[in-house]
């Protein structure tokens, strides 16, 4: 693909490319920007792996998130978008078996309107394509900004979750 998917009048988000290997991996080397993503320690081993999740969901499911760069830039500043995964939670919790919502962007960005701006568009895009679903998504407790943004993208609370690492999760849908 050498055009990217979706524009917005900021934005170019993209499918995940092998190109996009490096920028992911200093896209989450940033401890603020990491800080609510369950105090992973960023590898490039991670970053690999990512990045081949990512590209599974594209493959197996037709959608997957988009990596996002201001226009006419070839730096990733940020991952966002609707994806397939598997977090273990259960059918009961209403979470592994829908599509999940999620957004990274590099601290740089922040409070620039990119996450929004960004989910607005894969959001829309996902509901043309693939018809207007469920779908979930999770928020460390304690993270006010995506909170609000999940709000803001028409999803509502329906439950928490703690896991392994102690951290407290809020469970989010939208209908």
């Amino acid at each position: 693909m050498n055009r990217p998917l979706l524009t917005t009048d900021r934005l170019e988000l993209w499918q995940p490319a092998l190109r996009d290997l490096a920028d992911l991996y200093h896209l989450t080397l940033d401890d603020e920007t990491r800080r609510f993503l369950g105090g992973f320690t960023p590898s490039e081993a991670d970053a690999f792996a990512r990045l081949h999740r990512n590209a599974g969901s594209w493959a197996l499911h037709g959608y997957g998130t988009f990596m996002v760069r201001l226009r006419d830039d070839e730096r990733i500043i940020a991952n966002c978008g609707i994806f397939r995964s598997h977090r273990g939670f259960g059918s009961d919790k209403g979470f592994d078996d829908v599509p999940e919502a999620g957004w990274i962007v590099h601290k740089d960005h922040w409070g620039q309107g990119v996450a929004r701006e960004a989910m607005e568009a894969s959001l829309a895009w996902f509901d043309s394509l693939h018809g207007r679903q469920r779908i979930a998504c999770m928020i460390e407790e304690g993270h006010t900004a995506s909170d609000a943004l999940a709000v803001k993208l028409g999803f509502e609370r329906y439950g928490r979750r703690e896991v392994e690492d102690g951290a407290a999760l809020v469970l989010y849908e939208r209908q």
